[in-house]
């Protein structure tokens, strides 16, 4: 046996089917090699996906979430391979990466590691794929971002040896784990993954003993694969601060002198409380930066306009309104305006103008309808009210557009994309009707045909060839790009991705006869799919909608609670509802995530009423449920609650589910 592929998954199915479609395609051209899945307890359907699909594939079921060191010395300990490849889910390798892999490993008998070329899924080169030793000097440059201002340098460039040239093969400290090409006689010798690290630290912890041990590690630039990095982790979360730092801790504490890994675990611990601060306080400042404008230009010009108005128009002999009737009523209207705005989503990252109008004319709903609930004693002005309402409606767009022109926030118009997808002609009538399919909305898709060499009569049914791309995103300012993986190489897909890099354009790659469309559009960025079996009802404006509907229902059904205790047989579960429910804990219509039939839906909140309420029970069977639940998710509408709601108000004492 030549070559022991290990995957270790955590509820990455879709990018794992990808990854195993070019993993068998790679292991099929260098032969004799086994591939292992080690599941770490997964509840998105990865193992049923692997045992239908891909049924040579080896599996390993772990009911917990062993880590990621254990998970692969696991499949390491039944491996037979003269080499072991350690491959994360989140990734797609060329061809012929594993045959170039293996011949360089046979040509250099000292190398006991190899990593290679990665990029992300923009077809940007990954600076991981070649890392120096995190020494305590190291980890000081980096910490304090002297290795970002220097890249190049051999002093402070060392965590991603920037001065080693990424088209180049070089020696290198640490590989990454999403890529680790290890020789079995190394393991044997030096000992498998340190099960000490949970997730992280591992790969530097293995790539420091394979030199320890008297082997060398390479990087290899020949051979390329994509890492659509984040997939499994959110590596820009607080808690990947923490994490990572705290398992370099383990690994200075293990290998470093006591002197050294003392000031190694000063120096990071420095790190995660700087770096988690500055976070705490950024994103506190992000979120509250608009409300508090928003509130002090709305009160500026309330009593600007009262002091005009008042003077003016109103007493224009003597005179003022009561100051705290004024004090506390713009108070509660300015407060208002900013409920209102948040509600309608106004200060979310994807905010449009339409958002804020909104916002404001709802605010001022509640003003107006409070206002005429008031004694008369306690009101002061209408027409305040209404010019407040105009200010409003005037101020705060000019402020997002100020704000959008300086370039400190971006409102998100109706963009719609500009697509092209790059396959055969079935393939490219596919795609356009999954897309339709998953209501998509494209101002205008471009159909290039994947053979470079004109046999197809490309000039009736395509846009252009693959070999014009570059020229055809130029002309027709495409900003996506779909690969359809039946009809091209991962070499291809990978080359085109990185020749365009530079050009802002996301990329995609659909896998033949799937129901999703996969890609990741940065670093950060968990990746964004296409999914055919729901879209709607996971937006996050229809999980707000939704919301804010709960939240209103349960009011109008408060005053009603005695009489549905009358009837409703669970009484106590209808009160443990209730309170569940305005706590967000529940909504009043829910579905079940996954059913019977494998239709995979966005997760959601445990319902007390489902989709299918309304079905005579005596027609209801598996299928009906699966797809009337289906149509629930996909084609969601606020309406369909309110029917669903009213016509089961003697079910709401229902165990949600």
């Amino acid at each position: 046996m030549k070559l022991s592929i290990i995957i270790v998954n955590y509820n990455v199915q879709y990018f794992l089917e990808n990854c195993l479609r070019t993993t068998e395609i790679a292991a099929d051209k260098l032969g004799e090699c086994e591939i292992f899945v080690v599941d770490n307890n997964s509840v998105d359907g990865s193992i049923k996906m692997v045992k239908e699909l891909f049924p040579s594939v080896i599996r390993i079921e772990n009911k917990d979430n062993v880590g990621f060191s254990k998970a692969n010395n696991q499949a390491i300990r039944q491996s037979k391979g003269e080499f072991v490849l350690l491959l994360n889910p989140d990734t797609v390798v060329e061809e012929d990466t594993f045959l170039s892999c293996y011949n360089f490993m046979k040509a250099h008998p000292k190398a006991g590691g190899l990593g290679v070329s990665m990029v992300d899924g923009r077809g940007i080169f990954l600076p991981e794929s070649k890392r120096g030793l995190p020494t305590p000097d190291v980890a000081f440059y980096k910490i304090f971002g002297l290795s970002a201002l220097f890249p190049k340098s051999k002093r402070f460039g060392k965590y991603h040896l920037g001065y080693l040239s990424n088209d180049e093969t070089n020696e290198i400290d640490v590989l990454s784990g999403a890529y680790m090409w290890l020789r079995k006689e190394t393991l044997d010798k030096i000992g498998l993954l340190d099960e000490t690290f949970f997730m992280y630290g591992e790969d530097i912890d293995l790539s420091y003993r394979i030199t320890l041990g008297g082997y060398k590690n390479y990087y290899f630039s020949e051979a390329r694969i994509i890492h659509y990095k984040g997939e499994s982790t959110k590596k820009s979360s607080i808690n990947y601060v923490f994490v990572f730092y705290k398992a370099m801790i383990i690994f200075a504490r293990k290998h470093f002198s006591q002197k050294n890994a003392k000031l190694f675990s000063f120096l990071i611990n420095l790190a995660i409380y700087l770096r988690a601060s500055i976070a705490v306080l950024v994103r506190f400042i992000k979120q509250i930066a608009f409300p508090v404008i928003d509130l002090l230009i709305l009160l500026m010009g309330m009593f600007y306009i009262k002091e005009y108005y008042e003077t003016n128009v109103k007493f224009t002999d003597g005179g003022a309104y009561p100051s705290d009737i004024i004090k506390y009523g713009f108070a509660f209207m300015g407060s208002a305006f900013l409920l209102a705005n948040i509600i309608s989503g106004t200060y979310t990252k994807k905010h449009k103008i339409g958002n804020l109008f909104k916002g404001v004319l709802l605010g001022g709903l509640i003003i107006l309808t409070s206002y005429s609930l008031l004694d008369e004693s306690f009101r002061f002005s209408r027409a305040l009210i209404l010019l407040s309402i105009l200010w409003a409606l005037v101020s705060l767009p000019v402020i997002r557009v100020i704000a959008h022109l300086s370039g400190i926030s971006k409102l998100k118009g109706k963009q719609l994309k500009r697509i092209a997808i790059v396959g055969s002609a079935l393939e490219i009538k596919r795609i356009q009707q999954f897309l339709k399919e998953t209501f998509i909305e494209a101002e205008f898709i471009a159909t290039i045909d994947a053979c470079a060499d004109g046999k197809n009569d490309h000039s009736k049914e395509y846009t252009g060839r693959i070999n014009q791309l570059k020229d055809i995103v130029e002309i027709y300012k495409i900003n996506e790009i779909i690969f359809c993986s039946a009809d091209l190489s991962a070499f291809s897909i990978i080359s085109n991705m990185s020749a365009i890099a530079d050009k802002q354009v996301e990329f995609k790659i659909a896998p033949p006869e799937s129901l999703y469309i996969i890609g990741s559009n940065s670093i950060q960025n968990s990746g964004e799919f296409y999914i055919l079996e729901a879209n709607a009802a996971s937006s996050p404006e229809n999980k707000r909608k939704k919301r804010i509907l709960d939240i209103i229902i349960w009011l109008i059904l408060l005053p009603f609670l005695p009489i549905l205790f009358l009837f409703n047989k669970n009484r106590l579960q209808l009160f443990t509802n209730f309170i569940d429910l305005i706590i967000g804990r529940i909504s009043w219509v829910g579905y079940r995530w996954k059913d019977k039939l494998g239709v995979q839906l966005p997760i959601y909140v445990k319902g007390i009423i489902q989709p299918y309420e309304l079905i005579d029970k005596e027609l209801l069977d598996e299928e009906k449920i699966g797809k009337t639940t289906y149509q629930y998710a996909r084609n969601y509408k606020l309406s369909k609650d309110i029917e669903l709601i009213f016509k089961s108000l003697f079910s709401l004492g229902n165990l949600p589910s």
